[in-house]
């Protein structure tokens, strides 16, 4: 599973990358996949709405099994 979430967020972080951001993974435990969101990304307002609504969002539609996403 942890290869199929690494390519997955391999598709995202250019968007990330454009707002001076990005998004590395910790660890994948059971259903849970770790991340932390780091420049611009780590420091910003909106960083929770970019968690659930983006990083989360994609990994649910493209890792079956991933059921939460949060930060480390």
């Amino acid at each position: 599973m942890r290869e199929q979430v690494e390519a997955a967020l391999n598709d995202i972080r250019p968007a990330l990358q454009a707002d001076g951001g990005d998004v590395e993974l910790i660890d994948v435990v059971g259903d849970t996949v770790k991340v932390r969101l780091t420049g611009a990304c780590g420091s910003c307002p909106m960083a929770t709405m970019t968690l659930r609504f983006g990083v989360e969002k994609l990994l649910k539609e493209r890792v079956p099994g991933v059921k939460q996403v949060m930060t480390a």
